[in-house]
């Protein structure tokens, strides 16, 4: 019998992401990164930097940064003084400073100025946890990696995807990657992340013009007020 209820579980959570994922590839059938960059590295840098800030606020400070220190050994050759004066405005300035500088010295040293496409190595760069190494993973080299971020950890739980259970990223993450196939899982990411800035908001979602009303488990728990 437990078996039998699990198995229907299990089914009842498969439909609920084909349905999700039909919805985003019809309504979001390209689906990128909002940051600004050329390469890897600036990649990484941009990364770096949006963690507890804004897309658009990187992409104000980044051209000058990048113009200036172009290159790994660039911006590992100049010290933590010198670039806060150029990411003054982000959060965390100080830290972020130090953990720019610092990474581009270990590229310099051990990645031959590279920018590294594993896990394990990734997160030996200074700044650089799990999301922001599965960021690169997953938009510099097209794996099937899962960046957990705000926006994707309350998107995830108000539209059912994952149990209340998952009270952490990592934890998100893997459930997540139970279900959504390994060749969407790049775009998925980025689905989650648009969906949550523009529409499924932490405060006021625009539940009412959201494509998923209806099938999200939040919105069938909620009177959804109509357009006047």
């Amino acid at each position: 019998m437990y078996l039998c209820q699990h198995k229907t579980h299990v089914m009842k959570k498969k439909e609920l992401y084909d349905k999700v994922i039909a919805y985003f590839e019809q309504a979001m059938p390209v689906a990128e990164t909002e940051l600004n960059y050329s390469n890897p590295f600036e990649l990484l840098v941009a990364v770096i930097l949006s963690a507890q800030c804004t897309d658009k606020r990187v992409n104000l400070i980044t051209p000058p940064l990048f113009h200036d220190f172009p290159t790994p050994e660039a911006m590992a050759s100049t010290t933590p003084e010198v670039i806060f004066d150029y990411i003054r405005s982000v959060s965390y300035p100080n830290n972020k400073a130090r953990h720019l500088v610092g990474m581009a010295q270990m590229l310099v040293k051990e990645f031959g100025s590279e920018v590294p496409g594993t896990l394990e190595e990734l997160i030996k760069l200074p700044g650089v946890g799990r999301k922001t190494a599965n960021v690169i993973q997953s938009v510099v080299f097209n794996k099937a990696a899962m960046a957990v971020d705000t926006h994707v950890f309350r998107v995830s739980h108000r539209i059912g995807l994952v149990p209340k259970t998952c009270t952490t990223p990592l934890a998100t993450e893997k459930h997540l990657m139970k279900y959504i196939p390994e060749e969407i899982v790049p775009k998925a990411h980025h689905w989650l992340i648009l969906h949550g800035r523009y529409v499924c908001t932490a405060r006021n979602p625009q539940c009412h013009q959201c494509g998923l009303n209806g099938l999200c488990a939040t919105s069938l728990k909620v009177a959804i007020p109509a357009k006047s």
